[in-house]
């Protein structure tokens, strides 16, 4: 299952949320935050780019509300932005906790792996954002189809459409998305993931964040880092 190139395209398509789909990811040496408030609206319309993909995205992010991400862009897009922001959150924390070694190990994040890791990771945190779009309770089996329509658009693997389905269709259940988590770091992207798809200011999602950060056993002090990252995007 290509789920790695799939969950590019939804990103690049949320400009909102990683920056616009036009965009290609930048040298970290260059990371810079910025980027335009961009409405539901833009995203179902396609007018961000990527129609296709926006048209995906735009339906699990829900369409009785326009929820406005504006601060949460940044100026490079896709799943190298999401693991450049992990990177970032998880060396930080690590320098906070005052490594045992005098090294320690760089973070294993999407953004530098070679391809079969990355698909894992991409795999753990599409999981995790079906499962945040879900944590409203907004979609209904005449929006599964319409979503199910909207990604068969992007991606002819029948199987990751299955996958993708079944997803759908599950109870949420914030303990089953956090047994994806295989590493530390992949917990961070997920849970980084749900952050920038959640609206914090909805109980029943708030509600569910919390619910990951503890079933994926994320230390209090990672939770705030990576929250960090994304309000400096603002």
């Amino acid at each position: 299952m290509d789920t790695r190139s799939l969950l590019d395209q939804l990103l690049k398509a949320a400009p909102g949320l990683l920056g616009n789909a036009g965009n290609q990811a930048k040298p970290r040496s260059e990371e810079r935050p910025g980027g335009k408030d961009s409405g539901l609206g833009s995203l179902l319309s396609g007018a961000a780019g990527g129609g296709l993909a926006a048209g995906a995205i735009g339906l699990l992010l829900g369409s009785k509300k326009a929820r406005k991400y504006g601060g949460k862009a940044l100026t490079y897009g896709g799943l190298a932005a999401l693991g450049v922001m992990a990177y970032k959150a998880y060396s930080n924390w690590q320098q906070q906790q005052g490594a045992a070694s005098a090294a320690p190990s760089a973070p294993q994040t999407i953004d530098r792996l070679p391809p079969p890791q990355a698909e894992q990771h991409s795999h753990a945190i599409l999981r995790a954002v079906i499962a945040a779009a879900k944590a409203d309770g907004h979609i209904d089996e005449r929006e599964r189809q319409l979503i199910d329509a909207e990604v068969a658009k992007l991606s002819q693997d029948p199987q990751l459409l299955r996958w993708i389905d079944a997803e759908l269709h599950q109870p949420l259940d914030p303990a089953a998305v956090a047994r994806a988590a295989q590493t530390p770091e992949m917990a961070a992207e997920m849970y980084l993931a749900s952050l920038l798809l959640v609206d914090e200011q909805n109980f029943m999602e708030r509600a569910y964040l919390d619910e990951l950060a503890r079933q994926l056993r994320l230390d209090p002090a990672l939770r705030s880092e990576l929250e960090r990252q994304v309000q400096q995007a603002q």
